[in-house]
């Protein structure tokens, strides 16, 4: 039987929104929310919250995730990476003799995340080795401008300029929300962004960057826009 673990990644130190992984969000830590898609979705053997954080580790348990072991010093700091964190909780399963045959990685402020995009994206890994789910750049790149030597704007692709926008190359972005891949891969190339990895398209309604005061205000917006909410 397949088995399936879905990793909260949530360390404590957060500079520019402070205690941002359980900061209220519509009314509850905004972790909750990536926790309950996650076991609503019905994937996973295990849900878990990588953390070092006492805090953080009590409000993700009583969300109902498990919380086996706190992170370690070395992938709670500035410079450590998603994959990092990842690597150090299979290996720390792997100790105790547990393996899972696929993976899931969560951001804990995420809250546009659903039980059901997590089954598609799951469901996609049939025919992949990692799932991104990723946004259309909302302006053409290629209309781009910079700014020359004298503080003055250019275009940095001026033979675009007259381009129809249908006419350019769609962009994608990461939308900062969830990974899922398989765990053999991933444990060999030591990352989610895996030679075989498939898109998962998202709308701008359900995408949003969290990192100050203001875009955690659009987040709450288009949130309640999502789930039909009266505000």
């Amino acid at each position: 039987m397949s088995t399936a673990i879905a990793i909260i990644t949530a360390r404590g130190g957060s500079k520019r929104i402070p205690r941002k992984n359980i900061k209220e969000f519509c009314g509850r830590p905004i972790i909750t929310y990536s926790i309950e898609a996650a076991l609503q979705s019905g994937l996973f053997t295990e849900v878990m919250v990588s953390t070092d954080d006492e805090e953080i580790a009590a409000v993700a348990r009583a969300a109902g995730a498990q919380v086996p072991f706190m992170r370690s010093s070395a992938s709670a700091g500035d410079y450590a990476s998603t994959d990092d964190v990842l690597m150090e909780v299979l290996l720390a399963y792997r100790e105790q003799g547990r393996e899972f045959d696929t993976l899931c990685c969560l951001y804990p402020t995420a809250p546009f995340i659903t039980a059901q995009k997590l089954r598609t994206a799951m469901g996609l890994l049939e025919k992949a080795d990692s799932v991104m789910p990723v946004v259309a750049f909302s302006y053409p790149p290629q209309r781009c401008m910079v700014l020359n030597e004298a503080g003055e704007l250019r275009m940095k692709w001026p033979e675009h300029a007259r381009t129809r926008s249908q006419d350019l190359e769609p962009y994608y972005h990461d939308c900062g929300q969830f990974y899922c891949c398989r765990t053999a891969p991933f444990m060999e190339y030591r990352t989610t962004d895996l030679p075989h990895m498939v898109p998962m398209v998202m709308s701008e309604l359900e995408v949003q960057d969290i990192d100050n005061p203001d875009d955690w205000e659009i987040a709450e917006l288009k949130y309640r826009k999502m789930v039909g909410q009266v505000y």
